[in-house]
């Protein structure tokens, strides 16, 4: 699986203005995608445009708004989406597969362990997977952004070699190239940190959903799992295997993160916090950089209700989120301690464990730069 690349397709680039497929494009991308399996790379294909296949189908002027209507049209297009991909496909010898998801499977352990399995199977069988999400159940609040993230999920999961976002843009620019003709292409983003969110900017097509915030979203949750991203331009033959190799016509996210096991992807990414604490310089620092686990000693202040064995978010003293953690303590017992000694809480309560969160149950998910912050000795005045 290490070899795998995914390459995620949007609704902008597999369908027309007016929506309905584009048989041309599907065919163009089949090609490249079988292409890159006869290099020998095992290739998942994370795509778009249900809705903006079947739309039209259902008599609807534009993509419409309203949820049942969009989840009227996902069941519709997606069977006409996997039709298209199945005819272009065949023709290359390559067989496909349909898997659809939703961020409710992510969130539990056992259904996305069953959706790893299938693709593994798929994967040695010498099938194409096809991953898309389940739009017909899927509700608004919770869904994907036009797959950007579920595409840094699934490259997560099978620990992928490259992630490859494929966009009508070849690349992030300094500006909106469309708008202002000196904009520059950045070739290479080794930290997202805010000015990156700032130029990404939140445009998308008539479509899709989704923009280039979103696909920077996208490739922050990939490069911490330990995978790098390439978002771009796919428009000639053999421009996917450049953007595989390193030359492609867009921008890349490099990462020096290693791939995370299961357990700290669902932690880090599909688990749902039931509180949050605060915690202090020290208790930072040791969590960042330390690799420590959280005492009583370093919380500052608790929010929410939770109980021993919940998922809750541990924040810095400036308020952002430095990660999360499988908490030892209920809510109230970690309100009554907070900022004792060890020897004082022993005294208290009474816990299974000492530790706030054990380092084994922890992932930091605090920037590169946020992390390097508080590395560095603090300036003290006297």
């Amino acid at each position: 699986m290490q070899q795998t690349i995914v390459v995620k397709i949007g609704s902008s680039s597999l369908t027309s203005d007016e929506g309905g497929l584009n048989r041309e494009k599907i065919a163009f991308f089949a090609a490249e995608l079988a292409a890159l399996r006869g290099q020998g790379f095992p290739v998942l294909l994370v795509t778009s445009g249900a809705v903006a296949a079947g739309f039209r189908e259902l008599g609807y002027a534009s993509r419409p708004k309203l949820l049942h209507e969009k989840q009227a049209s996902a069941s519709v297009g997606q069977a006409l989406l996997m039709q298209a991909y199945q005819a272009a496909f065949t023709g290359h010898g390559v067989g496909v597969g349909q898997i659809l998801l939703t961020r409710s499977d992510f969130s539990n352990r056992k259904r996305i362990h069953n959706a790893q399995m299938t693709i593994e199977e798929l994967l040695r069988r010498g099938m194409l997977p096809i991953i898309n999400e389940n739009d017909t159940v899927s509700v608004d609040e919770l869904k994907f952004g036009d797959n950007d993230t579920l595409s840094a999920l699934v490259a997560n999961l099978v620990r992928a070699q490259r992630l490859v976002i494929l966009t009508d843009t070849d690349g992030l620019y300094t500006e909106d190239p469309r708008k202002n003709a000196d904009a520059k292409r950045i070739d290479r983003v080794l930290e997202i940190d805010e000015n990156i969110y700032r130029i990404a900017g939140g445009s998308g097509s008539s479509v899709g959903t989704g923009g280039m915030r979103s696909k920077i979203e996208a490739a922050r949750i990939a490069m911490r799992g330990g995978v790098p991203v390439f978002v771009g331009r796919v428009t000639e033959p053999g421009d996917l295997m450049l953007a595989v190799e390193g030359t492609g016509k867009g921008t890349y996210f490099d990462t020096a993160e290693h791939n995370l096991p299961m357990k700290k992807q669902w932690l880090g990414f599909h688990s749902q916090p039931q509180g949050s604490v605060y915690v202090d310089e020290g208790a930072e620092l040791a969590l960042v950089t330390g690799g420590k686990s959280l005492l009583p000693a370093g919380v500052t202040e608790v929010t929410g209700e939770f109980h021993p064995g919940d998922v809750i978010e541990v924040l810095g003293p400036d308020g952002e989120t430095i990660g999360r953690g499988v908490v030892n303590y209920a809510s109230w017992q970690l309100q009554a301690v907070a900022g004792l000694s060890t020897e004082e809480v022993q005294k208290r309560i009474e816990v299974s464990r000492i530790e706030v969160i054990h380092r084994d149950e922890w992932i930091t998910l605090a920037s590169p730069a946020k992390a390097k912050d508080a590395a560095e000795p603090k300036q003290v005045r006297y």
